[in-house]
C-alpha cells in the first residue's frame, strides 16, 4: 500500500483576511519543503473566546493568544497536528508590528505549522533571534503568496 499524502485542511469559524483554502496551501507547501510526505495537518480559524479556551484546557492559560500548535509524529515520518490562529489576535499584532493582517496571518500559519514539526523557540525578545524564527521568515517569504 503507498504512502498517505499531505492532507492539510483549513477552516474558519470567525471571518478572516485570508481563505482559508489559500493557508492550506501555505502549510503544504511549508510541509513539502520541511521534506514531509505523509501529514495529517489541520488549521482551524477561530474567535478570541475559542483561543482562550483551548488555550487554557491544553496549555493552563487562561486568556488570548495568536497561535496553538499540537502536533504527533507516528510511525515512517508521519506527522499529524493541529494548528489553531486567531485573526482577531493577529490583525491586533499586525498594527502593533506595522505589517499587515494578512501578512500576521500568514506568519502565524506558517510558526504553527513549525511548532507541529516539533521546532521550538525562546520565549521574550530571544525568539525573534531564533533558527526557528528565521525558518518562518524565509518561509513566509518564500511562499507566504500562496495564501490569498
Amino acid at each position: 500500500m503507498g504512502a498517505a499524502p499531505l492532507d492539510v485542511r483549513a477552516s474558519a469559524s470567525v471571518k478572516a483576511p485570508l481563505a482559508a483554502a489559500g493557508l492550506a496551501r501555505l502549510a503544504t507547501a511549508v510541509l513539502r519543503a520541511e521534506g514531509v510526505r505523509r501529514a495529517a495537518v489541520s488549521i482551524a480559524l477561530v474567535g478570541r473566546r475559542r483561543i482562550r479556551c483551548v488555550n487554557r484546557i491544553h496549555r493552563g492559560r487562561d486568556r488570548e493568544t495568536d497561535v496553538l500548535a499540537f502536533g504527533l509524529s507516528g510511525p515512517g515520518g508521519f506527522v499529524a497536528g493541529d494548528v489553531y490562529c486567531c485573526p482577531e489576535v493577529a490583525a491586533r499584532q499586525a498594527r502593533r508590528y506595522g505589517t499587515t493582517p494578512q501578512d500576521e496571518l500568514r506568519r502565524l500559519v506558517v510558526h504553527g505549522v513549525l511548532h507541529v514539526l516539533g521546532y521550538d523557540h525562546p520565549g521574550g525578545e530571544e525568539r525573534v533571534r531564533s533558527a526557528m524564527w528565521r525558518r518562518q521568515e524565509r518561509y513566509v517569504a518564500r511562499f507566504g503568496r500562496l495564501a490569498r
